[in-house]
C-alpha cells in the first residue's frame, strides 16, 4: 500500500522552492545598480562649497547619492507622487497597468503608462521604448528581473539617482546640487516636493523668469501644490509649512553652475584620472574665499598693467601648516584665448631667475661656508669660462651675505655656490624633487642665476620648506591626502637664518605702506634671462605665496623685472588677505636651539679684534659657522716727525699708533673704481714683523680649483692661461711658480699669463713678498 503525503507538504515544497529561487537570485553574483549609470564628479572646496559639477561620460549631470543621504521628505514625496504601493508590489502593479490601458486605449485620454518605480527604473536602465504593448511587456519582464535580483532599498535608491530632472540633469543628487546648490539631505519641504513632481514631466521642470530671477514656472508650481495638498492629508503636522509654498522658489539655471578655480579643478581631475580614483565627491584643500581674493587682485593688476605690456599673470597660495593649496590662479583669464588662458601657469616650467638664491645661502650656512654677516666679494670674477655679471652691471665691493641676498647680487651667489661641497645646488634641487632636470654639466654655475627651470608649484614647495624650518613636504590638493612629516633637506638653523634675512628685505613701497602692525613678510624676487619671467616668492602668516608675470609663448618684455612687475602684485595680494582676515597670524616658530648671537666686526664679518671701530652681531651655528678674528684693521706705529712707520723700540714721545684698513687687492680696486678709494697702508720697514698682526695669504682666483683647460695642438706653446690671485694690502708683489719653475712677478691684484708647452698635470703656486703662499692643481689637455 502506497503512503500518500499530505497536500500541505506539496505546498511547503513549492514555497521552499520559490524561496530558494529568490535567495539564489539575490546571492547570484551581479553588478550593483550603481554600475549601470556613469557618474559626474562634484569638486568641493575645504569648506564644502561647490567648485564644479562635471558631466558624466554620457554627457549627463548625475551624482550618485546613497538613499540614507537623501532627505526623507524627498523620498516620501516621490513615493506618494509616483508609487504609493512600491514597498508591497512585486515590481508591477496590475491595477496601474489596467488603469493605464483603459485610459489610453478605451477612453482615448492622455496616455498613461501605469508604471511603477521599478518599471521606470527598468526603462531607464535598458533604454526601453514602452509606448507599444510589446515594449510594455518587455518593461514588465525587466521590472520583475530587478525585483528578483535587488532589494527594494537598492531599487528605490537607483531610481532616485537615475530619474530625469530636466534637460540633462538626472538623479536627485545632481538636481539638488544644480538647482538649489545644496546636498539632497538638506532639501526643504517646498524644494523636495518641487523635485518630486519633475520626473513625470521633466521638460517642464525648467525655471521660468520672474522679475529677472529664475523661479519655477506656473505649471510646475501648480503640480507641486497639488502634491502638497495630498502631502498634508497624509502628514497633517506639515500644514504649518503652507506659507512657504506661497513664496517664489528659485531654481538656478544650469548655465550658472559653479565653474570656480578652473586650473586647480582641472589639475585635481587629471590627477584623479591618472590615479584611477572613482570617488564622485571630491573634497579639496582650496579655500574659495582666498581663491576669489587672488583672482580679483590678479585681474585688477593685469588690467592696470596693460600699458606696460603686462597681459598675463599667475599666483599660488599654500598653507605651510598642512601644505594644502588654498588658491591657484593659473592665468589672468581662463577664457582669454589670446593669452592661452587655459594653460595652467603654475605647472609650466620657467626660469626662476634669482628666486633660488636663498637656498644657495642656506646650503652655505649648513656647510660652514659663511654666516649672515660674512663679508663677500662683489667684484668682477671669472669662474673658468663663466663670467657672471650683476643685474645692474655694477659691483659693490665688500658686501655682507645678508645684503648680498637682499640686494640679489649675482657674483657673491656664484662664489658661494662654487664653494659648496655635498650637496651642491644641483643635488639639492634634485633631492627636492625638481622635475625634468638636465645633467649637472648642462647647467654648470649658471644654475645659480636661473639657468634651470622650475614650476611655480615646485618653487612654492621650496619656500614652504624654508618656512617649515628645512622640512620638504609635498603639496596637497585633496583633503583626503594625509599630511606628511616630510624630508629634511636643510637644518633648522640654516632655514631660520635665511628667513631672518628675507624678513629684512624692504618692501618696494616701504615708505608709504609699512606699518608697525603688519605681519612680517619674507620675500625674494627673480628675473629670468631676456626678461621673459618676473617672479616674487615668499611667505607671510601661515601662507607661502608665489606670483609670476610673463607670457606663455616666452615673449620677453623689459618691464618683466621681478621687483617692478611681480613684487607689486605679491604685496597687493598679501595686503588684501591681511585686510580681509584681521586675525591672520604667523604660526609660532621658536628659534632653533643650536643658534647663537655673536659679536662681529662689521667691516669684515669676523670676530672683532681690538682695533675694529664698529661691532655688530650675527646669527652663528656653533660647530658649523666659520670663525676667525678680523685682521682688516691693523695698527701701525708711525714716527710723528716723518709720518712713516717706525722701528722698535718705540718712544711714546716720538711715535703714535694709527689704524689702517688692509683690504685685499680685488676689493681695493673696486673701491677705487667706485670713487671711494681707501687710504693705502704704508709699506712696513724690514725691522717690522714680529709685533705686527699677520695679514692674509694670497688666494688664487684663476685657474679655478679642479679646473681642466683644453688647448688645441696647433696652439700649444702660444695659447696662454691667466694666473690671478687676490693679495693682502700689506703685500706689494706676487711671485708665480709652475711646479718648481719660476715664471715671474707682478704687482698684487694683476694677472700673469702662462703658455703651457705640453699637456699634463701642473701645480701652480703663488708667493707674496711676506712669504705667504697658496697653491692649486691644474690639468692641461690637448685637442686634436
Amino acid at each position: 500500500m502506497r503512503l500518500r503525503l499530505p497536500r500541505w507538504h506539496n505546498a511547503l515544497a513549492a514555497i521552499l522552492l520559490v524561496a530558494g529561487i529568490l535567495v539564489g537570485c539575490r546571492l547570484w553574483p551581479h553588478d550593483p545598480l550603481r554600475a549601470a549609470f556613469p557618474s559626474s564628479t562634484a569638486v568641493y572646496d575645504a569648506n564644502g562649497r561647490l567648485l564644479r559639477l562635471t558631466l558624466a561620460s554620457d554627457q549627463r549631470y548625475r551624482l550618485w547619492v546613497p538613499l540614507e543621504d537623501i532627505s526623507p521628505s524627498m523620498v516620501d514625496a516621490v513615493l506618494l507622487h509616483e508609487d504609493r504601493w512600491f514597498r508591497w508590489h512585486p515590481g508591477v502593479s496590475a491595477w496601474g497597468l489596467l488603469r493605464g490601458a483603459w485610459v489610453t486605449y478605451v477612453r482615448g485620454g492622455h496616455p498613461q503608462g501605469g508604471s511603477t518605480i521599478t518599471m521606470q527604473l527598468a526603462r531607464l536602465m535598458w533604454h526601453l521604448d514602452t509606448r507599444t504593448p510589446g515594449g510594455k511587456l518587455v518593461q514588465v519582464g525587466r521590472a520583475l528581473q530587478l525585483e528578483l535580483f535587488h532589494s527594494k532599498h537598492d531599487i528605490l535608491e537607483a531610481y532616485l539617482n537615475a530619474a530625469p530632472f530636466g534637460r540633462n540633469v538626472e538623479g536627485v543628487g545632481a538636481a539638488s546640487l544644480a538647482y538649489f546648490g545644496k546636498a539632497p539631505a538638506r532639501l526643504s519641504l517646498p524644494e523636495a516636493l518641487t523635485l518630486a513632481v519633475i520626473p513625470q514631466e521633466p521638460a517642464r521642470g525648467l525655471p521660468g523668469r520672474v522679475g529677472g530671477t529664475a523661479v519655477i514656472d506656473t505649471a510646475l508650481k501648480a503640480s507641486r501644490d497639488r502634491l502638497f495638498a495630498r502631502w498634508i492629508a497624509r502628514y497633517p503636522v506639515d500644514a504649518s509649512a503652507r506659507p512657504l509654498f506661497e513664496l517664489p522658489l528659485r531654481l538656478r539655471p544650469l548655465s550658472r553652475l559653479p565653474f570656480e578655480a578652473p586650473h586647480f579643478v582641472e589639475q585635481v581631475l587629471a590627477e584623479r584620472r591618472l590615479g584611477g580614483d572613482a570617488e564622485m565627491r571630491v573634497a579639496t584643500t582650496l579655500d574659495l574665499g582666498l581663491q576669489h581674493s587672488l583672482e580679483r587682485q590678479v585681474r585688477q593688476y593685469v588690467a592696470r598693467g596693460g600699458e606696460r605690456g603686462i597681459r598675463n599673470a599667475a599666483a599660488i597660495l599654500v598653507d605651510t601648516r598642512d601644505m594644502g593649496v588654498k588658491a591657484m590662479v593659473g592665468s589672468a583669464d581662463y577664457f582669454d584665448a589670446s593669452i592661452q588662458g587655459q594653460v595652467n601657469g603654475t605647472l609650466a616650467k620657467r626660469s626662476p631667475g634669482s628666486t633660488l638664491k636663498p637656498f644657495i645661502y642656506a646650503l652655505g650656512f649648513d656647510q660652514g661656508v659663511l654666516h649672515p654677516e660674512t663679508v663677500l666679494r662683489d667684484v668682477p670674477s671669472a669662474f673658468g669660462p663663466y663670467t657672471p655679471e650683476n643685474f645692474d652691471g655694477h659691483f659693490l665691493g665688500p658686501v655682507t651675505a645678508t645684503q648680498a641676498l637682499i640686494r640679489s647680487r649675482n657674483i657673491p651667489a656664484v662664489q658661494i655656490a662654487a664653494k659648496l661641497a655635498s650637496p651642491n645646488l644641483y643635488q639639492f634641487l634634485r633631492d627636492a624633487g625638481i622635475s625634468r632636470m638636465a645633467s649637472e654639466q648642462h647647467y654648470g654655475l649658471a644654475l645659480v642665476l636661473g639657468g634651470g627651470e622650475v614650476t611655480m608649484q615646485e618653487l612654492a614647495g621650496l619656500y614652504a620648506m624654508l618656512a617649515n624650518r628645512g622640512e620638504l613636504r609635498p603639496l596637497r590638493l585633496l583633503e583626503s591626502t594625509p599630511t606628511s612629516r616630510g624630508t629634511r633637506l636643510l637644518s633648522e638653523e640654516a632655514s631660520f637664518m635665511v628667513m631672518d634675512i628675507l624678513r629684512q628685505n624692504p618692501r618696494p613701497d616701504d615708505a608709504a605702506a609699512a606699518q608697525p602692525s603688519r605681519l612680517p613678510l619674507y620675500w625674494k624676487t627673480g628675473t629670468s634671462w631676456s626678461f621673459r619671467d618676473a617672479w616674487t616668492a615668499g611667505s607671510f602668516g601661515p601662507y607661502v605665496l608665489v606670483v609670476w608675470i610673463g607670457n606663455f609663448d616666452g615673449a620677453g618684455n623689459p618691464a618683466f623685472v621681478g621687483i617692478d612687475a611681480a613684487a607689486p602684485l605679491f604685496f597687493r595680494i598679501a595686503d588684501a588677505l591681511r585686510a580681509e582676515r584681521p586675525g591672520l597670524a604667523e604660526p609660532i616658530r621658536r628659534n632653533p636651539p643650536n643658534v647663537r648671537r655673536v659679536p662681529v666686526c662689521l667691516a669684515s664679518g669676523d670676530l672683532p679684534n681690538s682695533w675694529c671701530p664698529q661691532v655688530g652681531s650675527t646669527w652663528f651655528i656653533p660647530g658649523k659657522s666659520p670663525i676667525r678674528v678680523s685682521n682688516v684693521h691693523r695698527p701701525v706705529v708711525v714716527d710723528i716727525a716723518t709720518g712713516k712707520p717706525a722701528c722698535p723700540p718705540y718712544d711714546p714721545a716720538r711715535t703714535r699708533t694709527e689704524v689702517y684698513e688692509y683690504w685685499p687687492s680685488d676689493l681695493a680696486r673696486v673701491f677705487a673704481q667706485a670713487g671711494m678709494p681707501r687710504r693705502t697702508p704704508p709699506a712696513l720697514p724690514d725691522c717690522q714683523g714680529g709685533g705686527q698682526p699677520a695679514g692674509d695669504p694670497p688666494r688664487i682666483t684663476s685657474p679655478l680649483k679642479g679646473s681642466s683647460y683644453q688647448v688645441r695642438v696647433s696652439r700649444v706653446g702660444s695659447e696662454r692661461i691667466a694666473f690671478t690671485a687676490t693679495a693682502d694690502a700689506g703685500s706689494r708683489t706676487l711671485y708665480w711658480f709652475v711646479d718648481d719653475t719660476y715664471l715671474g712677478s707682478v704687482p698684487g691684484g694683476q694677472s700673469l699669463m702662462w703658455a703651457p708647452e705640453h699637456a699634463g698635470r701642473f701645480l701652480v703656486r703663488v708667493v707674496d713678498d711676506q712669504g705667504r703662499t697658496d697653491a692649486r692643481a691644474l690639468v692641461v689637455g690637448v685637442l686634436e
